[in-house]
């Protein structure tokens, strides 16, 4: 492992916030390694709180449809705060920790010889003080936590005893002796509730031998012990006879698993790298000393390979959650959720660009699970067909129900486009159209074809009720007209469906076409409601109404400069409001779409400053680290990939918006939208972009000097652009 593939720390972790992070898109671990009393927090993707939630079912207003319409055309611009089934907001069911793994000596550990490790590489988290060695990874290969104990005596426990866990949580034990060392067992059952989830660890171990302390299992004279876990929620009984047959068939070597695990994982890894020429002694330094340094280049080395890592280990059955894959604490803010309206679409964004299929991969397979009860939200809320995709999901149900007379997000109309962006994204680096995705865009489409059925005089629709996260006009409530955000999704979810699906193209087509411009107000800036006479709030950390220049390509300096002055015009008039992390790098790829490099440095500088990240390298919502939060985390490798490199099925734009202290570097392996890879280097002396087609195709390059150039692509061939043959 070098540093920068990595990190360490001289000290166990105090608390769960600072313990490094291991996953497989399933289970997920948090290891604080303390030789004393080694702790292993165990997540799992499936682990959700009953709240009620579980029964939900969106609210049946589309009869109410047609009068609120009416009364928002007419100018009653309260209209949608009554639009309701006047039921209170209902949060989605909450993520939260199994378990934690507990590990205990009786012989005192020596401080100042230890030592813990997180390899990015590997997946591999690692403390060692001595004798004593602890090693934890989540197999991508066998779905199990994989832990590997070298100390002769130890005490293991299966502990649910974590902040937040409910009082009437019942939970039991079980301990058994086998062959080659003991099976513990953990079953809790929810309160009031007939779902429960079980954690089966299989102990096996090499000379020594074991004994039952209930609850736990005591080690006495091993030479090593090797640790392999899993959690399943379910309802009713578990076997955990079979649980514990399959975890026995597996190898019964650290190093045969890790090699397994390895083929999937560090092929992922290892895909993309970024290397700013950082100083190496600053490459060098501890987590928790490299974040006291918010200017080094190394810090932002090791955050983008962090920040890869984390995503990767977090996409699997889901994609990242708001906490990513783990959590410490039963009370996870807002839930723990997949949030829809920002976050996961943030947490996502490098996923075509960085190699990550794997992301994306999670992504639709939570979109694909969910598509039935996208449909039911478009039938009871818009009396349409197609789907409508809900702000915020636990990953069991995609309906419709958490919203409130300040969210109204039962409203909001533009998630399906916004979730089913990415995966447009990897069908065109991949030159392959994924059917599902194909069949889902036809969804959303649909629904705009029902749902757009209201018209100025002129003949343009008008998307009413129409609502732009999580933000109001000034002068008006929450549900509006013609949301910025609305407008475009609904063209892109028409058109990019019309692409795919020859028979309904003119019509979908020719729907696009009656939508209304996009309006600039009277700062110049573009207006977050078209509809004349809604007034802008721009202090807000939400940046919805740009979303025709990020994610999407509507809005572009190349194909609609006016427009895209309008839109730098509004991003420079955003405020921060609550100093959120999603906002300042929401802002940050926005400006790097508007090639604005001191946007995105600043942007930057606000995270890097304002102490967001733990010693983990995971990220916090609010400055000072206040509340354990992936957006950061997983966003940043995003924003440093748009501020270098941005790209269609028809463009390169290089060096779109480089941050002025990044004068040096080399970022490997991207993959374009045109099926190129992509590798590019910079420096005092010039740069070096290296083309890899799978395709043949002719492109425009755009260069930093605002040059504009054909290049005609060769599938298998290699093309080397340099500084001067632009």
């Amino acid at each position: 492992m070098t540093v920068t593939h990595g990190s360490w720390e001289p000290t166990p972790a105090a608390r769960w916030e600072d313990a490094f992070l291991s996953g497989n898109g399933h289970h997920g671990t948090l290891t604080f390694g303390d030789p004393n009393d080694d702790r292993v927090i165990v997540t799992q993707h499936t682990l959700v709180r009953p709240n009620g939630a579980e029964h939900a079912r969106p609210p049946e207003l589309a009869a109410e449809l047609p009068a609120l319409q009416d009364r928002l055309l007419a100018g009653d611009l309260t209209a949608a705060e009554s639009f309701t089934d006047h039921r209170p907001l209902q949060w989605v069911q909450p993520f939260h920790p199994a378990f934690q793994i507990r590990l205990r000596r009786d012989t005192p550990a020596e401080p100042h010889r230890y030592r813990r490790t997180v390899d990015f590489t590997t997946g591999e988290t690692t403390a060692t003080c001595g004798d004593w060695t602890s090693k934890v990874f989540v197999s991508r290969a066998d779905d199990v936590i994989v832990q590997h104990i070298t100390t002769p005596d130890l005490d293991i426990s299966l502990d649910h005893r974590l902040p937040g866990a409910p009082t009437g949580l019942a939970v039991g034990h079980g301990e058994a002796l086998t062959r080659h060392g003991a099976l513990l067992t953990l079953r809790a059952r929810y309160p009031g509730s007939d779902r429960a989830y079980t954690g089966v660890t299989l102990v096996a171990l090499t000379g020594g031998s074991a004994s039952l302390t209930l609850p736990g299992v005591r080690i006495t004279g091993a030479a090593s012990v090797l640790l392999l876990t899993r959690v399943r929620r379910h309802t009713g009984d578990l076997d955990v006879t079979a649980e514990q047959r399959a975890l026995a068939a597996l190898p019964d070597s650290y190093e045969d698993l890790l090699d397994r695990h390895l083929a999937l994982h560090r092929t992922a890894y290892e895909r993309v790298a970024l290397d700013l020429r950082a100083d190496p002694d600053e490459r060098a330094l501890p987590g928790s000393e490299l974040l006291k340094r918010p200017r080094s280049t190394a810090l932002l080395e090791r955050l983008f390979a962090a920040g890869r890592y984390h995503l990767l280990s977090s996409s699997g059955l889901n994609p990242p959650r708001l906490t990513g894959l783990w959590t410490g604490d039963w009370d996870t803010a807002w839930s723990g959720a997949f949030t829809n309206d920002a976050n996961l679409n943030l947490q996502t964004a490098s996923a075509a660009a960085a190699a990550l299929p794997e992301v994306t991969d999670a992504l639709a397979s939570l979109v694909h699970r969910q598509l039935d009860d996208w449909r039911e939200n478009a039938r009871a809320v818009f009396g349409a067909r197609g789907a409508v995709a809900p702000a915020h999901t636990d990953g069991e149900s995609g309906l419709t129900y958490h919203f409130s007379r300040e969210y109204p997000l039962h409203l909001w109309t533009a998630g399906a486009d916004w979730l089913l962006k990415p995966l447009v994204d990897h069908d065109e680096t991949r030159g392959v159209h994924d059917p599902r995705t194909t069949a889902a865009l036809a969804e959303a489409a649909r629904f705009y074809e029902d749902f757009l059925t209201r018209e100025d005089e002129d003949g343009t629709l008008v998307i009413v009720p129409s609502y732009s996260p999580e933000n109001r006009p000034a002068n008006a409530s929450w549900g509006a007209i013609d949301a910025a955000m609305d407008l475009s999704a609904a063209r892109h979810a028409l058109l990019t469906a019309a692409d795919r699906h020859p028979a309904e193209a003119d019509r979908w087509r020719a729907l696009a076409g009656r939508l209304p411009a996009h309006r600039v107000n009277a700062d110049g800036a573009l207006a977050e409601w078209a509809r004349p006479g809604l007034d802008d709030t721009y202090d807000h950390r939400h940046l919805s109404h740009l979303y025709g220049v990020w994610p999407l390509d509507e809005i572009t300096p190349y194909d609609t400069p006016e427009l895209a002055a309008a839109a730098h015009r509004a991003l420079a008039l955003r405020g921060a409001e609550n100093d959120s992390a999603h906002g300042h790098l929401h802002h940050a790829l926005i400006a790097a779409r508007l090639r604005d490099g001191r946007s995105v440095a600043h942007a930057l500088d606000r995270v890097l400053d304002g102490d967001f990240f733990h010693t983990s390298l995971m990220s916090a919502h609010y400055p000072h680290r206040d509340v354990y939060n992936a957006d950061a985390a997983h966003t940043l490798p995003a924003v440093l990939i748009e501020a270098l490199v941005h790209s269609t099925p028809d463009r390169l734009v290089l060096f779109p918006a480089l941050p002025p202290a990044l004068t040096t570097g080399e970022l490997r392996g991207l993959r374009t939208r045109f099926g190129a890879a992509l590798d590019l280097s910079w420096g005092p002396e010039g740069a070096t972009a290296v083309l890899r087609p799978t395709r043949t195709h002719r492109i425009d390059v755009r260069t930093p000097a605002g040059d504009t150039k054909p290049l005609d692509l060769v599938a298998g061939g290699e093309h080397v652009l340099t500084t001067g043959t632009w």
